[in-house]
């Protein structure tokens, strides 16, 4: 047996509102919206919807105008995400060579 409780939530649990209903309040939720990132370093697009501010916008090739961020890098460019980064252990002994000439000096102090 369902209880009926008119006004502006009513209905079974988990039902959705009405389409002319909004039930988010106003002023109190960030601007949540799509947004073209690009990666600086390769020109790499994307686009996802984000909270973040943003002062540009771009114009897609499918015509839609987003507000655009600009990154650093991204999966696209990051040397862990692209196979390029290098283990501190494969980089000549480096670690080595830096312990035979510092490692003791730094254990006397």
């Amino acid at each position: 047996m369902a209880i009926s409780i008119p006004g502006k939530y009513a209905g079974p649990a988990g039902a959705a509102p009405e389409p002319h209903e909004d039930p988010m309040k106003e002023g109190i939720h960030p601007n949540y919206r799509e947004v073209c990132f690009v990666d600086l370093s390769n020109g790499f697009k994307f686009v996802t919807r984000s909270c973040v501010s943003t002062r540009e916008t771009v114009k897609m090739d499918d015509g839609r105008e987003l507000p655009l961020f600009k990154l650093d890098t991204s999966s696209e460019s990051h040397p862990f995400y692209t196979g390029t980064q290098k283990s501190v252990t494969d980089m000549g002994g480096r670690v080595d060579k830096f312990l035979k000439k510092f490692g003791n000096k730094a254990a006397a102090k």
